[in-house]
């Protein structure tokens, strides 16, 4: 598998000349020329930062192939439209897309503030090697190669996203979800967490478009 990560949570996995979407949202600018070239997408949650609702409609309009994979709360406004083109997933589910296995981990997003209700949020291995946690940092308790680790969010702090990559320990980190970060954030978060010594595993920061 090729990954690219893009900006915000959105990557790209390449296998075998198919591209597979995970979390084309609306902080990724490009979304739309993303999807033009995806055969499945992956949704992790239902929040508009995770999903270019009208990107995707778009895409599977124009590309009749292309399957979209979340939980409920994600597909259901789209079967109408798409029928089994859509699945909705939830943890413990393993399927094969574009010959590249998929495992659900995963069930609710990070909490944010006490008052606000917890959404459906899913994390996919794909390979048994890439795993992308969506806006949660529970872990999976399976071995990972490359661990796409959010590091900016009204939800977590840079001591907890350290202590994530500790737990999974996986060969590879790689910051995802860093949207609300300036310029000096994103360095202070790279210094903190790239350094070596917490987490245990440095976290790569890249620029968008970076193949990995």
């Amino acid at each position: 598998m090729k990954l690219i990560k893009h900006a915000h949570a959105c990557v790209e996995v390449e296998h075998d000349g198919s591209h597979i979407v995970i979390d084309p949202g609306g902080f990724t600018p490009n979304a739309a020329d993303i999807l033009s070239r995806a055969d499945a997408v992956l949704v992790t949650h239902a929040h508009g930062d995770h999903i270019a609702r009208d990107a995707v409609v778009e895409a599977m309009s124009a590309h009749t192939h292309v399957a979209l994979f979340g939980p409920e709360a994600v597909v259901a406004p789209l079967r109408d439209q798409f029928g089994d083109r859509v699945r909705a997933v939830t943890a413990g589910d393993a399927f094969e897309v574009e010959g590249v296995a998929v495992s659900v981990y995963g069930v609710l997003h990070a909490e944010v503030l006490s008052i606000i209700p917890r959404v459906p949020n899913v994390g996919y291995l794909l390979g048994g090697e890439v795993f992308h946690p969506g806006d949660s940092l529970e872990v999976p308790h399976v071995e990972v190669d490359t661990l796409l680790v959010p590091v900016s969010a009204p939800w977590l702090k840079l001591s907890e996203v350290a202590e994530f990559v500790d737990a999974v320990r996986p060969r590879r980190a790689v910051a995802i979800h860093e949207a609300m970060l300036s310029p000096i954030g994103l360095e202070v978060a790279a210094r903190v967490l790239g350094n070596g010594t917490s987490p245990c595993v440095p976290v790569e920061f890249v620029e968008p478009g970076t193949q990995l």
